[in-house]
């Protein structure tokens, strides 16, 4: 071999080799500062995602309704009848209030067993009827204005009953056929309808709807034991029974 020509081909060798290290070198430095802009980013992407969900957190917060406890059925409630419409003597030893609402299938439903009541108990047990349109129910308000207005000439439940029987036609012009039907002053009608009164009646049940936890329609209380939903008879008999039964021990 040519001792020249060995000598390059070492020195070639070596200067490869230094070109190396130092690109390895070069490379590792850049990984490692890769790695630091990585974590830091990850850390700062942390941050936000915890901001964020700290925010949702106050928001959900911000929205949740505070509202009372659903009524105790084992408790006894105090419920202001004073001039709502009744069926049955202000003497009955029962009384049973429904919270309802006039869009609400449910309350529809209820109506057979509440006369099943009436025929099965008569004197014994007096009905009374509160407002309570739910907000999702738009149609709701002005069916209850409806029925208001038409108490005001004596004729709520006879309204009542027409407004239920048609509850896929709820709107202003139905009501004033009805108002004409049941044979009311049809323009004292409209006007009580708008009335401030009116709208005052409606929202003083909501209120106390509200501070009772009767939330949903419909719902009741007998002798102010609560019982929710559209019950079969057999379940408004049972405490219907036990109250008439707790007065003749009295």
């Amino acid at each position: 071999m040519n001792p020249v020509s060995g000598r390059q081909v070492l020195a070639a060798a070596v200067v490869v080799g230094v070109a190396v290290l130092g690109a390895g070198f070069v490379l590792a430095r850049s990984i490692d500062r890769m790695t630091a802009q990585l974590d830091a980013t990850g850390a700062k992407l942390e941050g936000i995602r915890a901001e964020i969900e700290g925010a949702g957190d106050t928001v959900v917060a911000a929205r949740a309704p505070t509202r009372p406890a659903r009524p105790d059925p084992n408790r006894r409630y105090t419920v202001n009848t004073e001039g709502a419409p009744a069926l049955g003597p202000e003497t009955a030893p029962v009384t049973l209030v429904e919270f309802s609402d006039f869009q609400c299938p449910f309350c529809s439903r209820v109506g057979p067993t509440l006369e099943q009541v009436r025929e099965t108990y008569g004197d014994q047990v007096r009905i009374v009827f509160k407002h309570l349109p739910l907000d999702m129910h738009r149609n709701a308000p002005g069916a209850h204005a409806a029925a208001e207005a038409a108490g005001r000439q004596g004729k709520f439940w006879e309204m009542h009953d027409k407004i239920f029987a048609n509850q896929r036609e709820l709107n202003d012009e139905k009501y004033k056929e009805y108002a004409t039907e049941l044979g009311l002053d049809v323009a004292r009608f409209e006007k009580d309808v708008a009335s401030d009164e009116v709208k005052a009646r409606i929202e003083a049940d909501k209120r106390e709807a509200a501070r009772l936890g009767a939330t949903g329609t419909p719902s009741f209380f007998i002798n102010g034991r609560f019982l929710s939903g559209a019950r079969p008879f057999e379940a408004f008999q049972e405490v219907i029974d036990a109250e008439l039964e707790a007065k003749q021990d009295a």
